[in-house]
């Protein structure tokens, strides 16, 4: 897969403080990125400056090759956004808005049936856009930002505001773009549990510098290591020789059993090391970590919202 957004070692301050220190990472062409971080931690200003919103400090962002400051039309030229809830005539329909900017971006009429279908809003396209349910609006926003047909999209919330049927159409229609159309979308939610479903990769943002870029499936098991849960006895003997050997991998420690973070190759020399100790092992299985849980570690915690 091409690589359709870079950042390279971006910096961005406001006065004598610094918002953005550092930040690189590479959004590949077809894929659901998943950008992650507490409240302040750079999310927003990091999207603005890709959007060419706001200047940038240091470093260098590209777009299919292009410089956002050196070719900055042609970089936008490949890339869409929503940063906060679309913002359409309510009075006019669903198709007459999308007119509008189709007219002002020189999109077709054919152009304007086809993001249609492809949102699936063609029962309702004509029907005014205040009329339209959070979930349906979000989607003619969609509609309207695939009008001008952009390798990349990028969205700020997009399931923020949407009941539990919202939100599983916005996530179909993003991966069903990403996975079928070969769109790139970056996207930005404070709701862990949606991300795990929806993304292919995830970064997490922390203080304005990136704390952790991979696979929704490398993060959810601690990067590379899984979280494997032993029943042993005794058990105290056994913890005791765990924390003597690996007292950074132990997770949790309970009466009946201990979690641990191992390779699944490592785990032969570990289950030797106890029953040489005379530790017995009366249960072991691998126990599935959540994107919530990597994340609560990664960034030690605080509030997730924003």
């Amino acid at each position: 897969m091409s690589d359709v957004l870079v950042l390279e070692n971006v910096y961005k301050s406001f006065g004598s403080r610094g918002i953005i220190s550092d930040v690189s990472l590479t959004v590949k062409e077809g894929e659901v990125f998943g950008f992650l971080g507490p409240n302040g931690a750079g999310k927003t200003t990091t999207i603005k400056m890709i959007l060419g919103l706001l200047s940038i400090d240091s470093g260098h962002i590209s777009i299919l090759g292009n410089d956002i400051e050196k070719n900055f039309e042609a970089a936008m030229r490949h890339i869409s956004g929503i940063v906060e809830n679309p913002d359409m005539y309510g009075y006019l329909s669903g198709y007459d808005n999308l007119l509008i900017h189709a007219r002002a971006c020189g999109a077709t009429k054919e152009r304007i049936d086809e993001v249609v279908q492809l949102v699936g809003m063609q029962l309702r396209i004509r029907d005014k856009f205040k009329s339209y349910s959070l979930g349906m609006k979000q989607r003619l926003g969609v509609a309207q930002a695939l009008l001008h047909n952009p390798k990349i999209m990028i969205l700020d919330e997009p399931t923020n505001g949407l009941d539990p049927a919202g939100i599983k159409e916005v996530r179909d229609l993003l991966r069903y773009l990403a996975h079928t159309q070969g769109m790139s979308i970056f996207v930005s939610s404070h709701i862990l549990q949606e991300m795990q479903q929806m993304c292919d990769t995830v970064c997490i943002i922390n203080n304005g510098r990136i704390l952790r870029i991979g696979s929704v499936e490398e993060l959810t098991k601690g990067g590379g290591a899984g979280l494997y849960r032993y029943r042993l006895r005794p058990m105290e003997q056994a913890v005791a020789l765990l924390q003597e050997n690996i007292p950074d991998r132990i997770a949790a420690v309970h009466d009946e059993f201990v979690d641990v973070r191992v390779k699944e190759e490592e785990l032969d020399t570990l289950n030797r090391r106890l029953m040489e100790n005379n530790v017995s092992i009366y249960g072991l299985s691998a126990v599935e970590t959540s994107l919530e849980q990597s994340f609560m570690e990664i960034t030690g915690g605080g509030n997730i919202v924003g």
